[in-house]
């Protein structure tokens, strides 16, 4: 019994200890810290309108990740080799999955939400204090003090979601850099861009399915089980509307648990991947000896961080790579973090319909576009020469072909008093004082409440007071407005809940949009593989760990934090009209100035993207000019590294054996 025991434990054992069940282990891990993140940017629109706050703040709480991740980076990617990489990784995922319940906490600790509306509960089913009456008195804000009024509804519940991103933020740090150089150390060199196109893919299945979460969180009411859905007179595309982002989060907290599981029986080292195939004595004891030295380089724990610090530092195509991903992440950023919100407010479809969208056109695209570049780099052992050109050529195209994005437009819904005058001439700004009109100015109507009507001349109207409505029939979202009479329409003038739909065709340049952004996502796709292997390469193998950790560092201190937060300012400034809380203060913005909004988005986005292709320039010459590996293994690395050691002997000093830089000059020639 005793041997039997022992020789399952033994079966378990190796089953971990192979690079490929860890691959495949971090695949998962890849997929659900995206997961996380996609679900989390897909319900930025949900959580704005949930707590009535501004796009910036919505944009401090987007890159509060990337600030939890920042408090660790650097110290999880250097001393992180020091340790037992598989463990802190399953730590970490397990840390995502706690960062995400907090997430989901405010749903329970707070009341149900209210939405702006002119028709409360009562008026719904017995009086008509919402319809245009003379000598009526309207108000809705509280008589109470502002401040209690702030402290009853809970207003600061939104730093749970804060905080709790935050610590999602902490839990991500150690999986990308312990992952990827846990593979580099115990892989073989050839296979390396194919695991790295999988993990890549990974990290686009991951989204695919927080799209499809996302999709159908945004399609249930943030109260579903807790409120009659029947009463509500909001629907899905409707501005106001809150889904259930609440389940997924606690869906995300799951998955990421269960994922951290398995790396708590990953041995803190492997066998090289292919040395027992090696018939070459030679190359096994070079194999050996190369592995021997880097422990060694690994057994101090501060003596060599400042000397790496300072090679890669004077190493100029690692510099000039990181500065182009500091652009690149800007702009990519800005374009995934709001495109939500951009597509709803473009093209006037709900949330839900939008997120799944966006999972259908562009996501397998991008996956199928990593293992295909993969495996074209495996498969044809492309130089990094040629890497470096093909991911620039490819990321330039794909950039050139962006700019059909700019025509592909709708325009803004016409609102009386917002975009049009009552007369239906278009206007370029809101101005408070013509949303009264002589049709309306005895109604004794709300001015700053948000409860739009369309009516039948095709115009909407921010509430059915405003719009001159008399009379109502139904209940619910199926309430219908009569005697209106500031619809100038023939026949009965009346009106329906919501904004007007923008027509068939706006539909069809959305079709169209999506097509494009599937098209781009392959070009992209193709880019980036090559793009991230001449990053790669340009490392030496024992500063590669802290190399990808300050790499990481620059994105999230001069991209991840700071994008969201002045795009969504800049945001701010296209709004034509702000909602209004329970408080009376403002809360979320309900419309936009869509043509401010799309030149804000799209050109910020080409800008920023347009000024890294200088430095991507440069690093093609500079591919060329420093004596890089010409195929992709690991004899021609080793002389790579100590051709860039010599470049780099002004500024570091850190120096390898000259015999065992001559040794391998004899046997490999670049």
């Amino acid at each position: 019994m005793g041997d039997l025991e022992k020789g399952a434990a033994t079966h378990g054992a190796g089953c971990f200890a192979k690079i490929k069940v860890f691959l495949m282990t971090l695949t998962c891990a890849y997929v659900s810290k995206s997961l996380s993140g996609t679900f989390m940017s897909s319900m930025l629109t949900q959580i704005e309108r949930q707590f009535g706050i501004p796009t910036a703040i919505v944009g401090f709480i987007n890159g509060s990740f990337e600030i939890g991740n920042l408090l660790l980076i650097i110290f999880v990617s250097y001393f992180g080799m020091k340790l037992h990489r598989p463990i802190v990784i399953g730590v970490g995922c397990a840390v995502m999955g706690l960062g995400c319940f907090i997430i989901s906490l405010p749903h329970f600790l707070m009341g149900r939400y209210e939405y702006e509306t002119t028709i409360l509960p009562t008026s719904n089913l017995s009086s008509n204090s919402f319809l245009c009456m003379e000598n009526q008195t309207q108000t809705l804000n509280p008589t109470q003090d502002p401040a209690e009024c702030m402290k009853e509804v809970k207003s600061l519940m939104w730093i749970y979601v804060l905080v709790g991103n935050i610590i999602r933020g902490i839990g991500e740090t150690p999986i990308m850099p312990l992952g990827v150089s846990y593979i580099e150390d115990f892989a073989k060199s050839e296979n390396s861009p194919l695991y790295i196109g999988i993990l890549e893919t990974g990290k686009m299945v991951g989204p695919l399915f927080g799209l499809l979460l996302g999709s159908f969180c945004a399609s249930i009411y943030v109260d579903t089980g807790s409120v009659n859905t029947d009463d509500l007179t909001i629907t899905p595309t409707d501005i106001r509307w809150v889904g259930a982002w609440w389940i997924g989060f606690l869906v995300c907290a799951g998955v990421n648990i269960l994922i951290s599981i398995p790396f708590f029986f990953f041995p803190k080292t492997l066998p090289k991947e292919g040395l027992q195939e090696n018939v070459d004595g030679t190359e096994n004891a070079k194999e050996e000896k190369h592995r021997e030295k880097a422990k060694e380089e690994k057994r101090g724990i501060t003596k060599d961080f400042f000397p790496f610090l300072k090679s890669l530092s004077c190493n100029p195509i690692y510099m000039l790579f990181t500065l182009i991903s500091v652009l690149q992440v800007n702009a990519f950023n800005i374009y995934f973090s709001f495109l939500p919100k951009y597509l709803e407010n473009q093209y006037g479809k709900s949330t839900a319909e939008v997120i799944s969208l966006m999972g259908v056109y562009t996501l397998p695209a991008i996956c199928i576009g990593y293992l295909i570049a993969g495996f074209i780099m495996k498969k044809f052992k492309i130089t990094v020469k040629t890497a470096a050109c093909l991911a620039f050529c490819l990321s330039l195209s794909e950039y050139s072909f962006g700019f059909c994005n700019f025509l592909i437009t709708c325009d803004n819904v016409p609102v009386a008093g917002l975009t049009n005058s009552y007369e239906r001439d278009q206007k370029p700004l809101y101005l408070e004082n013509n949303v009264l009109a002589d049709c309306n100015t005895r109604c004794s109507c709300l001015t700053k409440t948000w409860d739009p009507v369309c009516g039948d001349n095709g115009l909407a109207y921010m509430s059915a007071c405003l719009a001159g409505c008399e009379k109502s029939v139904g209940t619910g979202t199926n309430m219908v407005f009569h005697d209106c009479s500031c619809i100038q329409s023939p026949g009965n003038s009346s009106a329906v809940l919501g904004l007007c739909n923008k027509g068939p065709e706006c539909t069809n340049k959305l079709k169209y949009l999506l097509i494009l952004s599937g098209f781009l996502s392959i070009l992209y796709s193709f880019a980036a593989i090559p793009g991230y292997m001449v990053f790669l390469r340009c490392i030496k193998s024992e500063e590669k760990s802290l190399g990808i950790g300050i790499h990481a560092f620059c994105i999230r201190v001069f991209a991840g934090i700071p994008a969201p937060i002045y795009f969504g300012a800049l945001i701010d400034r296209t709004c034509l009209h702000w909602g209004t809380q329970k408080c009376g203060v403002p809360g979320a913005c309900r419309m936009y100035d869509i043509n401010s909004f799309r030149r804000i988005y799209l050109g910020m986005s080409a800008a920023l993207r347009g000024s890294s292709y200088l430095p991507a320039f440069v690093i093609v010459i500079l591919t060329r000019k420093f004596s890089l590996p010409g195929k992709i293994n690991s004899s021609e690395m080793e002389i790579a590294e100590m051709k860039l050691t010599e470049k780099e002997s002004q500024c570091t000093d850190v120096h390898r054996n000259p015999k065992f830089k001559n040794d391998g000059e004899l046997k490999t020639k670049l």
